[in-house]
């Protein structure tokens, strides 16, 4: 039933003028159900609350309730079509009252770890896209079908938000920037181990891809109300500059079970390194940073290592923001594996110096949907300088792309190898020592496998053409002469 409620929901957004892309649709998918979400919630509060005979003060007040302004029912459970607000009186409800008033949470909230901060947060940087009242009330009914009232229920919508996102991904110019291949980030956690002690930080969150991928590897773990808590309120902590990312990433994380996320809507790259102290660091990173994308010069002047590439300045901020003894696993460009800017270089310097780079993951092109980039995964350890390296090159046997997309299979025998860091086809070693000391280069050179020759220019192989012709042409010439 949900499956086919989403592809409802779908039909209704396509046909509707204000929303012209994935992310649009997305986006408008995401501030509704977190309302029917809420609404759900409250239910089950007040319920909780009466069976212990307690009472419950409701986080949304009467009026701006989703069962009177979104689904009033009637006395046999239908939706009241003479109270229910539809057309334009619908579409000025939502933009003049209903978002002002529930941006005003993040004022009334007592602090920023509570359900009602993130409401403020959310619907301060969302905007109703929908321009026909009648589009939003098929929306909403669509919508209302939905329940969040189990964890059943609340795993399967789970799964089909995962999906949306992942078309969103697909349909952007940089997929990769909004949707990570699941079995990628899955595999990142289980060689990275993380416990229920634990912090987990992404400083470049998107859609929460990898803190659900670990709140979903630990859950199982979780035995006492004291483990549960702490998953809940004290292991997960996120940051994301973009508005939709950090909208989408908060809804993610609340329909894989964590009602409210740590996750602070900001610039990372704002904050200065060197200003990063032992409270503002954590035990496991887990990271996909944009890569591609440029900061401005003020910007820069966080950093020691100074450079326009982001990605390069959120390795650093993932280097500072490890504790000691702490493990990271973290997605970047291949390039940044030989190139020789000073940036890179120092770069590269820095993290074999002062982390334990243990495994680097070569990954296929065609990975990341949209991206058009190969890149690496470099997973290290702070608190010793680096010995030796463990390379993997994947090599899934077939080409990457939209119909043939990454699985879990495809990373089965990288996550048995690089438990024992074991030789292989497409697995070898390199000791540090033997790292060229002025570019610290970190290349992937597999020496199981010959290195292909150098492509012939055209005009060698038209040269070689034409002295085949000529020796043929000499020798029919001879022939000829004999007969």
């Amino acid at each position: 039933m949900f499956e086919q409620t989403f592809k409802n929901l779908d039909d209704i957004l396509r046909k509707e003028a204000g929303c012209a892309s994935e992310l649009d649709y997305t986006e408008q998918t995401s501030w509704l159900l977190f309302l029917k979400y809420l609404d759900d919630l409250e239910v089950s509060r007040a319920t909780e609350a009466e069976l212990r005979g307690k009472a419950y003060t409701p986080i949304i007040d009467t009026a701006h309730r989703w069962g009177l302004w979104a689904a009033p029912k009637d006395a046999a459970g239908k939706l009241d079509h003479n109270r229910a607000k539809t057309g334009s009186d619908l579409i000025a409800y939502v933009n003049r009252e209903l978002f002002p008033y529930l941006e005003g949470f993040k004022g009334r909230a007592t602090s920023a770890d509570t359900i009602e901060y993130k409401i403020g947060e959310i619907f301060g940087e969302i905007r109703n896209k929908f321009q026909s009242g009648y589009s939003l009330r098929d929306a909403i009914d669509a919508i209302d079908q939905l329940s969040f009232g189990s964890q059943m229920q609340k795993h399967e919508l789970s799964e089909l938000y995962e999906a949306k996102i992942k078309n969103m991904g697909n349909a952007g110019r940089n997929g990769g920037e909004y949707y990570t291949p699941r079995p990628l980030i899955r595999a990142m956690i289980k060689v990275v181990k993380p416990t229920l002690t634990d912090t987990i930080y992404d400083g470049a969150a998107g859609s929460c891809g990898f803190l659900c991928e670990a709140y979903d590897y630990l859950r199982p773990l979780a035995k006492t109300v004291d483990d549960l808590e702490k998953l809940q309120k004290r292991t997960f902590y996120a940051k994301e500059k973009k508005s939709l990312a950090y909208v989408i990433g908060t809804m993610n994380m609340i329909l894989h079970g964590i009602e409210a996320p740590n996750i602070v809507h900001t610039n990372t790259l704002a904050e200065p390194v060197l200003d990063i102290q032992e409270k503002d660091r954590f035990d496991v990173i887990l990271a996909n940073p944009p890569f591609g994308g440029k900061e401005r010069p003020e910007i820069q002047q966080n950093f020691p290592i100074k450079t326009g590439e982001t990605a390069y300045l959120f390795l650093q901020h993932f280097i500072k923001s490890l504790r000691a003894g702490g493990s990271a696993a973290v997605v970047i460009k291949n390039t940044f594996l030989s190139n020789t800017d000073n940036a890179s270089v120092a770069l590269r310097r820095e993290l074999l110096e002062s982390c334990n780079l243990h495994t680097v993951l070569d990954m296929p092109g065609g990975t990341f949907q949209g991206a058009g980039v190969k890149t690496v995964v470099l997973f290290f350890d702070k608190g010793e300088p680096t010995r030796s390296i463990w390379y993997y090159r994947l090599d899934p046997g077939r080409n990457m792309g939209k119909t043939n997309p990454l699985n879990d299979a495809d990373m089965a025998d990288f996550i048995n190898r690089q438990a024992s860091f074991a030789e292989g086809p497409n697995s070898w070693s390199v000791t540090a020592c033997t790292l060229d000391p002025v570019t610290f280069d970190l290349t992937v050179r597999n020496p199981n496998t010959p290195e292909a020759e150098t492509l012939r220019s055209p005009q060698e192989i038209l040269d070689e053409i034409a002295a085949l012709d000529a020796e043929s042409t000499e020798l029919l010439a001879r022939v000829r002469e004999l007969l």
